[in-house]
């Protein structure tokens, strides 16, 4: 099963239920809104505007930790640019990238960086069992 870094936004209402989902099919799954620091995670209404606040410096390391540890990314939008910044750092180090667009939006060209696009959570699901090199193993299924 994969690594799962979830690259989002705090409004996105479909957050919540890719986490759910994603961990029902066996994957680990690092949740920015709850981390593994405790407490709920960071928001700029909590500090100044300033990147050097202690808050905003401990949940900078949580999400860098995470994106160390996971292989794989999943962008689910709507989202902004801390997502988009996630995801293409996670393209750039060589990791897998997967979109999810639950909404009906206007092709983005360079989203063909990516390793796929899902516009279900299903498919979503179905195209995290298939990685460049190797197909993973369904639950339930031997080799």
């Amino acid at each position: 099963m994969a690594r799962i870094y979830v690259a989002s936004s705090w409004r996105n209402p479909y957050f919540p239920e890719v986490v759910t989902r994603l961990r029902e099919a066996g994957h680990e799954v690092y949740d920015f809104r709850n981390p593994p620091h405790g407490g709920a995670g960071f928001h700029w209404t909590d500090v100044d505007p300033d990147l050097h606040h202690p808050l905003a410096e401990r949940q900078f390391q949580a999400d860098i930790d995470a994106l160390t540890w996971a292989d794989t990314c999943v962008l689910v939008l709507p989202c902004g640019r801390s997502a988009h910044t996630e995801a293409g750092w996670m393209a750039g180090a060589g990791k897998r990238v997967l979109a999810y667009l639950p909404e009906m939006v206007e092709p983005e060209l360079m989203y063909k960086l990516f390793d796929g696009v899902a516009g279900t959570l299903e498919e979503l699901v179905e195209k995290l069992y298939v990685d460049r090199d190797v197909e993973f193993l369904r639950p339930g299924l031997s080799e």
